[in-house]
């Protein structure tokens, strides 16, 4: 098998530089930078297949396949969404899963970019489950257990200023310029940040700050998957 240990310094330098911090101050490395340096090192040396393992309706699981210039496999990764859990979920629960299972298929190489995939450093990061009626409990005992333990606790960032961060880094990534699947890699990474953000962000924003990010990326969402599908179009054709 080919040698993997110049990607693997270079995914460790992107964790470094790339890297997104979760709860419990650990970090991951998103699947499309991890992609990219696997593709840039060894072209296509490696095959990435991904199988749809179940699609009823409620939940998906996704296997991914790494396989090597002989086709054996080297790599397996495997993830499950549960549809309508969460905002991303709602629309783009295949697109999630596959792209958690192929995060985990890379890690399975010494990809991961940190430790080895726990349920923090997964690249679906969030698998929430409804809790909309239990955070406001969850957020006022954590605020007496602060204020209990820390009398000096830093400031939190006010709505607006998460706003215009979450709005900025859209904007950036929507922007971002891919030599090859511009499209595919600019959706993943964004189905990425955006599940981030429900998880670190949405529960400390206004509403209307969280109903217009939401609006802003179902907008890119439809328009990266119009440009896809079309492009899957033309190649059917040809």
């Amino acid at each position: 098998m080919a040698d993997l240990s110049k990607t693997m310094e270079a995914v460790a330098e992107l964790h470094k530089s790339h890297g997104v911090q979760q709860k419990g101050g650990k970090f991951y490395t998103q699947v499309v930078h991890r992609m990219e340096a696997f593709r840039r090192i060894h072209g296509t040396d490696f095959g990435i297949d991904t199988q749809i393992l179940v699609n009823d309706g409620k939940r998906v699981v996704v296997k991914a396949i790494i396989t090597d210039k002989d086709n054996r496999t080297v790599g397996v990764g495997m993830a499950e969404e549960i549809r309508g859990q969460g905002l991303v979920n709602t629309t783009s629960a295949l697109e999630n899963a596959e792209t958690s299972a192929i995060g985990r298929a890379l890690a399975s190489l010494g990809l991961a970019g940190g430790e080895y995939a726990s349920a923090n450093e997964m690249d679906a990061v969030v698998r929430k489950t409804d809790a909309i009626k239990e955070t406001p409990q969850v957020e006022v005992k954590e605020q007496e257990e602060s204020s209990t333990s820390n009398n000096s606790s830093p400031v939190p960032m006010s709505s607006d200023k998460m706003f215009d961060k979450i709005n900025k880094h859209i904007q950036i990534i929507q922007r971002k310029q891919y030599k090859e699947n511009k499209e595919q890699l600019q959706l993943e990474e964004l189905i990425a940040y955006f599940t981030e953000c429900s998880d670190t962000y949405f529960k400390s924003m206004d509403k209307s700050h969280v109903e217009k990010i939401t609006k802003e990326f179902f907008r890119i969402e439809k328009e990266l998957n119009f440009y896809i599908k079309r492009a899957k179009w033309k190649n059917i054709k040809k």
